[in-house]
């Protein structure tokens, strides 16, 4: 698959408090990694920078020699999430400039055409092809609740006060216990994982039609991160966006 990465600060913010990064391990997977921090400008961005690094350190020590299974990479995630928090939930214990700190974290290893993905928040992962685009993974969030319970409709939802208001986050209880989704990945399908900077102000049919239309990887990326942009842009805003395609640009 080809990736693109593209994290912005939005017109609002003064920090940005995203990471995101791709790891690949050499005729072995690929580890996709989208954080979005909280806790003040200094903690939101330790935490995602954080999480994100200590993720990436661990995944290319693996030996790409050494058989893993679906079930070992699980547990292998599993183990390092929850390395990432014990950290975080560390360093905020002993340093008031960080306490209250954390962030979503959502981690999508792919090998062959299969995807594993990790999540903790309200960060989002996506599958898109042409007929139809499918959210992977659920929020982690206060709205998520009230909609569950009938509460709210999605309408409401999507203009709901507290909309950003998060239940679960890396590093800000002692233990955590992520999410995990496995995902099919073919030569139509493409992968998009992001932060609430672009899913609260772009839609799913606009998501749709730029990452499925014709045209260059990264200038797609690019478009939803804009767009964003021109929606309000009030948060940061982070896409990693995988094709299915080695390369991809449109016939001239």
């Amino acid at each position: 698959m080809q990736f693109e990465v593209v994290t912005d600060i939005g017109k609002k913010r003064t920090v940005n408090e995203d990471s995101a990064a791709v790891f690949a391990i050499q005729d072995g997977p690929t580890l996709a990694v989208v954080a979005d921090g909280m806790g003040g400008h200094r903690g939101g961005d330790y935490a995602s920078s954080t999480a994100v690094r200590i993720l990436g350190e661990r995944f290319m020590k693996v030996d790409s020699a050494t058989t893993m299974d679906e079930d070992d990479w699980r547990e292998w995630l599993q183990e390092t999430v929850m390395q990432v928090n014990r950290t975080l939930y560390d360093v905020a214990e002993d340093d008031n400039e960080y306490k209250g700190m954390g962030t979503t974290l959502d981690a999508v290893l792919i090998y062959g055409d299969k995807g594993l993905v990790t999540h903790i928040g309200d960060s989002r992962v996506y599958t898109i092809n042409r007929n139809e685009i499918l959210q992977i993974t659920k929020d982690h969030s206060f709205v998520n609740i009230l909609l569950d319970s009938g509460e709210i409709t999605e309408e409401e939802a999507a203009k709901h006060p507290q909309r950003n208001w998060i239940m679960k986050a890396v590093g800000s209880e002692k233990t955590i216990m992520p999410d995990f989704y496995q995902i099919k990945l073919d030569g139509q399908t493409y992968l998009l994982i992001c932060t609430d900077g672009l899913s609260n102000k772009v839609d799913n049919a606009q998501i749709q039609t730029i990452v499925t239309a014709d045209g260059d990887l990264h200038d797609k990326a690019v478009k939803l991160v804009e767009l964003a942009n021109e929606l309000g842009g009030e948060d940061n805003i982070s896409v990693i966006l995988a094709s299915p395609s080695a390369s991809e640009v449109s016939p001239q």
